[in-house]
């Protein structure tokens, strides 16, 4: 099994299949426009502009999970997202990524990569990073930059260069 086998709903209400990004390295983020850590949807963009046309995609999954720091529907989400952060990349509907609601999808992803204290996700702007077959590589903490991924991401990219 991999993430390419799921799909989810676009913050335009489109359903999406992940299978649309084969081939492509993934870095798969739960949001939270009022999070303290908001401020990491600028990392995450500069890496999907540095990096998207050599195969690689930022996805983001809005949650109100944690202390009710994404309140909105997905239209404000987005709003918040392009006007105060400048993000583009693709924003997926709200979600559950814990609990008897989570999406089909963070369960996996948690199955596949524990955190330091389990396998629940512990706060908004938890990282997992996906490679071009849809494998589940690593989980970053909230606290990682999206800068200190960066170095992991060019090497699956570069590693895909030279097997195309």
């Amino acid at each position: 099994m991999n993430v390419h086998q799921f799909s989810a709903r676009t913050n335009r209400g489109e359903e999406k299949s992940l299978a649309d990004y084969k081939g492509q390295v993934l870095l798969i983020v739960n949001t939270a426009t009022k999070c303290g850590l908001a401020p990491q949807f600028k990392g995450l963009q500069e890496l999907h502009d540095t990096y998207k046309d050599q195969g690689f995609s930022v996805l983001g999954f809005p949650c109100n999970q944690f202390k009710d720091q994404e309140p909105g529907d997905d239209a404000q989400v987005e709003q918040a997202c392009q006007l105060n952060f400048g993000v583009n990349f693709p924003l997926f509907s709200k979600i559950n990524v814990n609990g008897p609601d989570a999406h089909p999808l963070y369960r996996f992803l948690k199955q596949q990569a524990s955190g330091l204290f389990g396998s629940g996700i512990k706060w908004n702007f938890t990282k997992f990073l996906v490679d071009q077959d849809g494998k589940v590589l690593k989980r970053f903490s909230p606290t990682t930059s999206p800068s200190k991924i960066e170095g992991q991401i060019r090497k699956l990219l570069e590693k895909s260069a030279v097997h195309a």
